[in-house]
């Protein structure tokens, strides 16, 4: 008994390359019938047979925005009388601002390609692998074939940016000596604390020149000498002209496309307020546009008088291509064009190839949906 597959399609595929007309047939289907599976059964695999999806494609937007707390000092007033350091805010702020941002495609199960496979005595197609979200990935591979092709084409996962960790800030108050520290006013412990900061500076430069009075013995130690003078200096005049924090955040936005040539608001991007919702006027808009690239030629319609017969076999994906297009105000800030089982059609693989005259292996990209390897041998 041939691999009997329970559901029928209104779509009738496109011929594949001349080299795969004796392994695919053209069929009809029915969403109809498809949605009747779907409603009852759910993915898996058992003894008996197994349930399945086709992907479909989805568009991640992964954007990274830097978060910058500005801290008043605790003599910003007295920045410019005690340093010359002119226009110290004394006033907390919070700005923020997109470092990067890119686009992925990242394989979903298409729940309207749901399709069933039985099993019998008399087929081989009896090792079937499916994803943990129910799209099928292959049949009758090794253990090893499969995993490399689950990671390396399980769609283009959203790659994590290198988040840069702010740096541990040493407490200035522990460079200060105890004059400074027993000062009546602040007004004195900000005019003490300035003439640290120009004595640290003269050392140093009197290190950088080779005129201390006492010069470290070698490079290493002259280094070492220079770089903590340089952290005493930091941490001082932050108490003049404060710090700046800064804090790296990532948010992925995941967009199904159903349908070509629409524009739709992705996020909205404030200086102020970071990223707020696509509904939120207070940011500026981004924008995301889907093309269906049209490389697969539409299924042609069939007459609902006619009636359909059951089909045998695995059914796969023909997928078309599409172009994410991301935009602002300013202009285009990324194009890219990545496999589309969505814009595309379903082919039938012949359920011939899996009884026991052949040993069939199979494997599906798993972003696509598409044959990325099928080896059919006949038995020695």
């Amino acid at each position: 008994m041939k691999l009997y597959c329970m559901i029928r399609c209104q779509a009738k595929g496109v011929r594949m390359r001349a080299i795969w007309l004796s392994l695919f047939h053209l069929f009809t289907f029915s969403p109809l019938a498809a949605q009747t599976v779907s409603s009852v059964y759910q993915p898996g695999v058992t003894t008996e047979g197994a349930i399945y999806f086709l992907p479909k494609t989805a568009v991640t937007v992964t954007v990274q925005v830097e978060k910058t707390t500005y801290t008043p000092g605790d003599f910003c007033q007295y920045a410019e009388r005690f340093l010359r350091i002119k226009e110290v805010s004394p006033t907390p702020s919070v700005s923020y601002r997109i470092t990067a941002i890119r686009q992925d495609a990242v394989a979903v199960p298409d729940t309207t390609k749901r399709y069933a496979v039985k099993f019998d005595a008399k087929t081989s197609a009896t090792n079937v692998r499916l994803s943990d979200d129910g799209i099928l990935m292959a049949i009758n591979t090794e253990e090893r074939d499969y995993t490399d092709n689950k990671k390396l084409q399980r769609g283009y996962s959203p790659s994590s940016f290198l988040i840069p960790r702010s740096s541990n800030k040493p407490n200035p108050r522990q460079y200060m000596n105890e004059e400074t520290l027993a000062a009546g006013s602040t007004a004195k412990m900000a005019e003490l604390t300035a003439q640290d900061i120009y004595e640290i500076r003269e050392s140093r430069n009197l290190l950088v020149r080779g005129q201390a009075d006492n010069m470290p013995k070698d490079g290493e130690q002259l280094r070492l000498m220079l770089k903590q003078l340089d952290m005493q200096d930091r941490a001082l005049t932050s108490l003049f002209i404060g710090t700046y924090d800064k804090d790296t955040i990532q948010k992925v936005f995941t967009i199904v496309p159903s349908e070509s040539d629409r524009r739709e608001v992705v996020f909205r991007f404030s200086e102020k307020l970071g990223l707020v919702d696509a509904d939120d006027l207070a940011g500026v808009p981004y924008y995301i546009l889907i093309e269906d690239l049209k490389t697969v030629p539409k299924p042609e319609p069939v007459d609902p008088k006619k009636k359909l017969k059951p089909v045998y076999g695995i059914f796969v994906n023909i997928p078309g291509r599409l172009r994410s297009t991301l935009s602002n105000a300013q202009g285009i800030i990324a194009t890219d064009e990545f496999p589309a089982g969505q814009f595309g059609n379903v082919e039938l693989l012949s359920g011939a190839l899996f009884n026991k005259r052949y040993t069939t292996r199979l494997r599906l990209n798993s972003l696509s949906g598409a044959i990325d390897r099928l080896d059919a041998e006949l038995p020695k």
